[in-house]
């Protein structure tokens, strides 16, 4: 039986990766209630009083680390999208989504963490390959089409 992704393994990371997004988007809230800590004056005063609104590091952390991820995952999609259009070889396509979700998993948690420093920038760094790998043969189809 042939794997419905075989084919398109764009879509099967794609689908991982927003599967994680609206996980962190949801963890803010059960570590702020956690916390007794809210960002805003209206959640404070609705859970107690005022004396609850502060800034929390571990709300923050949790913050961080999925305003990190959007403004990461969301243009490597708009990258894959465009990449797949190409028609690239199916397991070098596999190796560049593998490689971007894989490391964006060990940076998060790397964040999240507060894993030794080394960690969460190699991890970031090694998520960008893949990013610029896909851009470069972009760029270059654009160029031998012109």
């Amino acid at each position: 039986m042939q794997n419905k992704y075989e084919n398109n393994p764009k879509k099967f990371w794609q689908t991982i990766n927003l599967l994680l997004h609206p996980d962190k988007a949801t963890t803010p809230e059960p570590t702020t209630s956690n916390q007794s800590a809210f960002a805003n004056p209206e959640d404070a005063m609705r859970h107690g009083g005022l004396q609850y609104h502060r800034d929390d590091a571990t709300v923050e952390r949790y913050r961080r680390a999925h305003r990190n991820d959007m403004e990461n995952i969301f243009p490597f999609l708009f990258l894959g999208a465009i990449y797949s259009l190409l028609g690239p070889n199916l397991l070098l396509a596999r190796i560049h989504f593998l490689v971007f979700f894989i490391f964006r998993i060990v940076h998060t948690v790397a964040y999240l963490f507060a894993l030794r420093a080394p960690i969460r920038s190699v991890a970031y760094s090694i998520a960008q390959l893949p990013c610029f790998s896909m851009a470069l043969q972009i760029l270059t189809a654009v160029i031998n089409y012109c």
